[in-house]
C-alpha cells in the first residue's frame, strides 16, 4: 500500500467513520443507558466483543459496494428471489421509521431540557430540517457535515471521567465477561441490534457508490472493482469508525452504571429522565453534555436511517438514486426518504414512550440483522458477483461468528 501521512489518511476517512458514529444514535444511547442503569458495569465487555464483529460486517458491506459498483440490495437481487427481498425492504423501512421516531423524541427531550420549549415543537422542527438538508445538500457537503458531527461523541467520554470510576473494577468487568442471566439476554440482543444494525449495512455499501460517483465514476462499469490501496484505506476508515462507536458505548454504560445503577435508578421512561437523573449525581455539566450528545448524534443518524431505506427501495425497484441527484431526477428516492422522516415525526404524537421505542427498535434490529447477514455472507463469497474479489476467509469466518452470536442471543432471549 502507498505510504500516507496521518493527515492524508484522515482525509480519506468518510463512510466508515460516519457509519460508526451514526451507530451511536439516540436509540443506541438509550439502549446503553438502560444497560448501565439496570445491570451496572456487568455488560461493559460487550463493547470489546462487538468492536471486531461490527468492523468485519461493515468492511464486508463496504467491499460489496466498492467491488460491484452498486448498493447492497442490488447485489442481493442477484442471489435471492424478489418476494423475499421485498419483505426485507419493508422490514427495514418499518424498523428505521421506529428508530427515526425514537431518535427524534430523544433529541427533542434533550432540547426541551436545554431550552424549556415543548419537545413536540422540536420533533417537528428537527425532522423537517434534517429531511430538507438531506434532500438539498450534495453528497460531499453532507458527508463532511456528518463527519464533524461525530465529534459530539466526545461528550460521553468526558462525562464518564467526571463521575470518577474505580478503574480496577471497570477493567475486570470489561475484560472478564459474565454470562447474562435471563433478564439480561434481551439487553444483549438490544446491544447487538443497535451496534450491528441493518440500516448501516445498506448505508455503508451505498456510500461507497456515492464516494466513487464523487470521483467522477458515473457508470457502474467505471465503479466496478477496487484496488488493494482503496480497500486498505477503507478498512482503516471502518476500523476507526467502529472503534469510536464502541468506545462511546463503553463510556455511556460506564457513566449510567456509576450514577443511576449505583443509586438504584433503573426504571427510565425518557432520555430526559436519564439526563436529569445525572445532574444531582454527576453535576449540571454532565447533564448538559449528555443532552447535547443526544441532539448531535440524532442529527448524524437520521439521514443514514432514512437514506438507507431509500437506497434499498431504489435498488429494489430500479429507481434513480443518490444524494448527489437533483430532486426532479430522483423523486421516488427522495420521497421515500422524506416519508420515513415524516412517519417518524408522526410516532411522537402516538404517545409512545421514547426510551421504550428506542429500546424495542434495537430489539427489532437485533432479530432482523442475522437473517440479513446470511445474505451478505452469500453475496460476499460469490466470485461472479464480487468480480473475482470475494471477501477473505478470515472475514467470512468473523461475520459467520457474528451471525451465529446474534441468532444465539435472540434464541436465548426467548428460551433461557
Amino acid at each position: 500500500m502507498t505510504k500516507l501521512s496521518i493527515r492524508e489518511r484522515l482525509k480519506t476517512f468518510g463512510p466508515g467513520l460516519i457509519a460508526g458514529a451514526a451507530d451511536d444514535d439516540p436509540s443506541g444511547i438509550a439502549t446503553y443507558s438502560i444497560a448501565g442503569a439496570q445491570f451496572g458495569t456487568s455488560l461493559l465487555w460487550m463493547s470489546v466483543v462487538s468492536w471486531p464483529l461490527m468492523a468485519a460486517v461493515q468492511a464486508m458491506c463496504a467491499r460489496i459496494g466498492m467491488v460491484t459498483g452498486k448498493g447492497l440490495m442490488s447485489a442481493l437481487r442477484q442471489r435471492f428471489p424478489r418476494p423475499l427481498l421485498l419483505v426485507i425492504c419493508f422490514a427495514l423501512l418499518v424498523a428505521n421509521i421506529i428508530n427515526i421516531g425514537a431518535d427524534l423524541s430523544g433529541m427533542a427531550d434533550a432540547a426541551e431540557l436545554l431550552t424549556g420549549l415543548n419537545s413536540r415543537v422540536y420533533v417537528v422542527c428537527f425532522g423537517l430540517l434534517i429531511a430538507f438538508a438531506t434532500v438539498r445538500l450534495r453528497y460531499v457537503t453532507l458527508a463532511n457535515t456528518l463527519k464533524w458531527l461525530a465529534l459530539v461523541l466526545l461528550a460521553y467520554v468526558i462525562t464518564a471521567f467526571m463521575v470518577g470510576p474505580q478503574w480496577k473494577q471497570v477493567a475486570h468487568d470489561t475484560f472478564v465477561p459474565r454470562v447474562p442471566d435471563r433478564s439480561a439476554w434481551s439487553m444483549v440482543v438490544a446491544i447487538l441490534g443497535t451496534t450491528i444494525s441493518p440500516y448501516l449495512f445498506f448505508w455503508q455499501a451505498s456510500q461507497e457508490v456515492e464516494e466513487e460517483k464523487a470521483m467522477g465514476r458515473a457508470t457502474v462499469a467505471k465503479r466496478r472493482g477496487a484496488t488493494p490501496d482503496e480497500m486498505s484505506l477503507r478498512r482503516w476508515d471502518i476500523g476507526a469508525g467502529t472503534l469510536v462507536s464502541n468506545a462511546a458505548m463503553f463510556f455511556i454504560i460506564l457513566t449510567t452504571a456509576l450514577t443511576l445503577h449505583k443509586n438504584g435508578i433503573t426504571n427510565l421512561t425518557s432520555s430526559r429522565e436519564v439526563a436529569q437523573a445525572l445532574e444531582p449525581l454527576a453535576g449540571r455539566f454532565a447533564t448538559l453534555l449528555y443532552a447535547v450528545g443526544l441532539v448531535g448524534t440524532g442529527a448524524l443518524a437520521i439521514p443514514t436511517l432514512a437514506g438507507s431505506a431509500s437506497y434499498a427501495f431504489s435498488e429494489m425497484f430500479g429507481w434513480k438514486q443518490g444524494i448527489d441527484e437533483a430532486f426532479r431526477n430522483a423523486r421516488a428516492f427522495y420521497v421515500t426518504l422524506v416519508v420515513a422522516v415524516v412517519a417518524g415525526i408522526g410516532m411522537d404524537f402516538a404517545n409512545i414512550s421514547p426510551i421504550q421505542g428506542m429500546y424495542w427498535s434495537a430489539i427489532v434490529n437485533g432479530l432482523l440483522a442475522p437473517f440479513l447477514l446470511i445474505g451478505i455472507l452469500l453475496v460476499a463469497s460469490n466470485k461472479n458477483i464480487m468480480q473475482g474479489l470475494p471477501s477473505s476467509v478470515l472475514s467470512r469466518v468473523v461475520v459467520g461468528l457474528t451471525t451465529f452470536a446474534m441468532f444465539a442471543a435472540a434464541i436465548a432471549m426467548f428460551v433461557v
